[in-house]
């Protein structure tokens, strides 16, 4: 017997979501059991619901879309994580895998690509947009065959140092901030100096910079907030 394959929708565009269900509720065995449209919501839902995949964007409000992912194979490691994003380049790419994603496929893709991904994932396989597939494997042979020098280390920060990084590159102000992640005000003042540091971003407008670089928030989000 077939196993039901369960899904979580994560995309903060409606018609995304729309067109997602559209497919998926046309296919046998894959069962949809909620959505999510930011970040933070979707790490509930895939808390409460546990579904065997989640179909997950990138660029996502409140949280990002690896944050989430990250969060959400702590809480539930059993869980496949499908990255379905616009970007296609190797800084989000890692930054998807690095947070544990199964599958990473390119929101151009066919529709084909999507309904293999679920299956193959479910299996405990990895599944990439044949792009994707083709720049990793070719970036796997240059590391080898120059036996790669040395990089420097990215920064670590914590995940509540991630999350604070985020609402402040999408212009929360400190106390907004604290109310989002039930923290007290100066506990987000610290982890803000701490991000900052670890950094070494000393204003509001480079950390912007940074989020917007790394993928965290939007790049077309990335004005300048005022001072929190």
């Amino acid at each position: 017997m077939t196993t039901n394959i369960t899904v979580l929708l994560v995309d903060d565009h409606t018609i995304v979501r729309q067109g997602l269900k559209a497919l998926l509720n046309s296919e046998k065995n894959i069962t949809i059991l909620g959505e999510a449209q930011t970040g933070r919501e979707a790490v509930e839902l895939a808390a409460q619901l546990r579904p065997m995949v989640v179909i997950m964007d990138l660029a996502m409000p409140r949280l990002n879309g690896a944050e989430a992912t990250r969060q959400i194979l702590k809480a539930t490691p059993s869980t496949k994580i499908i990255v379905l994003s616009t970007y296609g380049d190797d800084e989000h790419v890692q930054q998807a895998l690095g947070a544990g994603a199964a599958a990473y496929l390119l929101k151009q893709t066919a529709a084909e690509d999507v309904i293999d991904a679920i299956r193959e994932v479910a299996k405990g396989n990895a599944y990439f947009s044949p792009p994707i597939a083709k720049r990793l494997r070719e970036k796997t042979s240059a590391n080898l065959a120059e036996n790669a020098a040395p990089q420097q280390p990215n920064v670590e920060l914590t995940q509540r140092e991630a999350e604070v990084l985020q609402l402040i590159a999408e212009g929360y102000a400190n106390k907004q901030i604290a109310a989002e992640l039930n923290l007290s005000v100066k506990t987000v003042e610290k982890h803000r100096q701490q991000v900052m540091q670890k950094l070494d971003i000393h204003n509001i407008a480079g950390l912007v910079r940074h989020a917007a670089a790394k993928g965290i928030i939007e790049s077309n989000l990335a004005g300048v907030p005022g001072e929190v």
